[in-house]
């Protein structure tokens, strides 16, 4: 216990957060930095500018702010980042986060990560209850991937994975689907996961943040992706869900569970579950929309829970129906802050 938990009673009584739309926010994504060791070319800018120390929620901030949407009906937290481990502490405020597990307020607790730090910390979050993480790695070529990342190694991620799977933790395989840098290589990607037990799922190009290419050449859908994989490869639709946006299918030829994140060309808005927490403390009830609600001056102005929750609730009611993701030739980004500071 915390002084940001209730007690066992009150704690049985979650509210649930419901949104103007009726839809049901279970699903809380928090990102704990903005930084990154990587510099993946459709995340990020080359030379990004990072945020003051002073902007940035404290380790106790993040902590009272997550612990009250658990208490407000979250079932499933999320870290994020930027690269999430690179933050100091991080690791900390995932064990003390891990109590939530512990009394049955969570279900789950997992986070998104680009993989080179796990070799260090994949031992302490299965310990802290990690079961499921998702790992960012867009090729199996060392020498596309240090170009795609400026300067990342893959052979480092690869070691990363290979430790969260020996440590008991299940790995599902991100990759973003890049027309011009691995459309070709997704199949040989797709088979290379599943054969290693690990679930892949294939993303979208999203309008997120200004940076040195244009969109329009990367963007590759994914409806012509699945079209050209079921050329030779049998997908039976799958039920299998996470809790994500993911639409999930079986591939009969490898066993192996493959997902689509599709936000421009099917998107999933109708049934969105999820808001994002950033680093700053701002409160984004869409990925696709420049909604945001200041959780950080809140804080920050001495708000109690109550009063706390009651902005988280005012914030989620406001949540809008949809995005409208688009990427048109020369144009600005649907979204002017970037991924790595919304949280990926």
């Amino acid at each position: 216990m915390t002084p940001y938990d209730d007690a066992p009673s009150q704690a049985a009584s979650q509210a649930s957060l419901i949104d103007g739309f009726g839809r049901t926010v279970t699903y809380l994504r928090v990102s704990v930095t903005d930084r990154c060791d990587l510099r993946c070319v459709y995340c990020m800018a080359e030379h990004m500018t990072f945020l003051p120390k002073a902007e940035v929620l404290t380790l106790e901030e993040l902590d009272r702010i997550s612990s009250s949407f658990i208490r407000l009906g979250v079932r499933k937290l999320r870290i994020t980042g930027g690269e999430p481990l690179v933050r100091k502490g991080a690791m900390g405020l995932i064990e003390n986060l891990s109590r939530h597990l512990k009394s049955g307020a969570l279900d789950e607790l997992t986070l998104t990560t680009n993989g080179t730090r796990l070799t260090e910390f994949a031992g302490d979050l299965a310990k802290f209850g990690v079961r499921r993480i998702n790992v960012s790695m867009d090729t199996l070529k060392p020498d596309l991937f240090r170009t795609l990342t400026r300067g990342g190694s893959l052979a480092k991620v690869i070691a990363g994975i290979d430790a969260a799977l020996a440590a008991g933790i299940a790995v599902k395989v991100n990759a973003v689907a890049l027309k011009d840098d691995n459309a070709a290589e997704l199949p040989d990607l797709i088979a290379w996961a599943h054969a290693r037990g690990c679930d892949m799922t294939l993303i979208e190009a999203m309008p997120l943040g200004e940076i040195e290419v244009d969109r329009t050449d990367q963007f590759l859908s994914l409806k012509d992706v699945r079209r050209e994989l079921e050329s030779f490869w049998t997908l039976t639709d799958s039920d299998h869900v996470t809790g994500g946006p993911a639409r999930y299918v079986t591939v009969e030829e490898t066993g192996g569970r493959l997902g689509f994140i599709t936000p421009l060309s099917h998107n999933f808005c109708e049934a969105c579950n999820r808001v994002r927490l950033t680093c700053t403390g701002t409160l984004h009830t869409c990925l696709g929309r420049e909604d945001a609600s200041d959780l950080r001056a809140v804080l920050r102005a001495g708000a109690d829970e109550a009063g706390l929750e009651d902005a988280i609730r005012l914030a989620v009611v406001a949540k809008p129906q949809g995005h409208d993701f688009q990427i048109v030739r020369s144009s600005a980004p649907a979204v002017a802050r970037h991924m790595s500071t919304t949280g990926g």
